[in-house]
């Protein structure tokens, strides 16, 4: 039976549930052939956004690991400093596997180097903030992850929509990032972070991803203008804009983050790891299968 995460007990740094392992995997996703251009419902809209946001994740996840490890000395709490190394390692599998599906984004003619060299000026100048905001920054992206996460896990329609030669590195992608959705959040606490500086950053981060991620989007969409329809691309707004659409249906979930007394597994979806796990780890390439893990320490 599934424990109860009681993200108020007084004391407690890490609030992660002892059912969930925090722990690195690698994956050895390859992307060929038998992945279609458009790889979400079939959709020019939708495909490009998400390739856009895959190429944002080797950068951000870097940005992520430097904000958190820059804390890591000052934890005291054991089982808190053991979740820093896992969600170290994980964030590192994650941009290994996903600089595996930039590449074949690139190879079908859009401008990643680009995007990617843009990237890093941007977050190198969010670099310059002072180390607690930048965790802040870190915590609002993590929640906006973790809820994306959270909803390809529970939702059926979102994950069928998405090819099958796709949809294994997203869901292992969720997993993972629930099992270390709190970490970043914990380590705040710790660092003595405050609600204005959350709720700011979380406004902040949101713009930004925002400007960033439509920015790119379009990038690919103009360098794919020749594929390009009104149709499908009204068809792709409604799906992740309209009635119960990938995005809108977040807003509720995003909003929760300015409560005062919010904490990341204030919904205990534990259960959802369990859930899919198991069915991932027969992605495993065979060199990984004996834990053969590279991590970012």
């Amino acid at each position: 039976m599934l424990t109860t995460t009681q993200t108020n007990k007084p004391g407690k740094a890490s609030h992660t549930p002892d059912n969930v392992s925090i722990k690195p995997q690698r994956m050895g996703f390859e992307f060929g052939e038998q992945v279609p251009r458009y790889w979400v419902d079939n959709n020019y809209l939708i495909s490009h956004t998400m390739n856009a946001l895959s190429v944002l994740f080797p950068e951000g996840e870097q940005f992520f690991v430097d904000s958190v490890r820059a804390f890591r000395d000052q934890i005291q709490d054991k089982k808190l400093k053991e979740d820093v190394r896992g969600f170290i390692g994980q964030e590192a599998m994650h941009s290994l596997e996903h600089i595996a599906m930039n590449q074949h984004v690139r190879d079908q003619g859009m401008p990643v180097e680009e995007m990617e060299r843009d990237l890093k000026v941007i977050l190198d100048v969010a670099r310059k903030l002072p180390k607690r905001h930048q965790l802040a920054i870190t915590c609002a992206l993590e929640h906006i992850t973790a809820m994306m996460a959270d909803m390809l896990l529970e939702r059926d329609d979102i994950r069928e929509d998405m090819h099958e030669s796709m949809r294994p590195l997203w869901v292992w992608h969720a997993i993972e990032e629930t099992e270390h959705k709190a970490v970043a959040y914990d380590v705040f606490l710790q660092a003595g972070g405050t609600y204005t500086e959350r709720a700011f950053y979380q406004v902040f981060s949101t713009v930004a991803l925002g400007i960033v991620g439509t920015w790119y989007t379009g990038r690919m969409a103009l360098k794919d203008r020749s594929h390009f329809s009104v149709k499908d691309a009204a068809k792709g707004m409604w799906r992740m804009w309209g009635k119960n659409g990938a995005f809108s249906s977040l807003i509720p979930t995003w909003l929760e983050y300015f409560k005062p007394g919010f904490h990341p597994w204030g919904k205990d979806n534990s259960e959802l790891i369990g859930r899919f796990k198991e069915q991932i780890q027969d992605y495993i390439a065979p060199q990984y299968k004996n834990g053969n893990r590279r991590t970012l320490q």
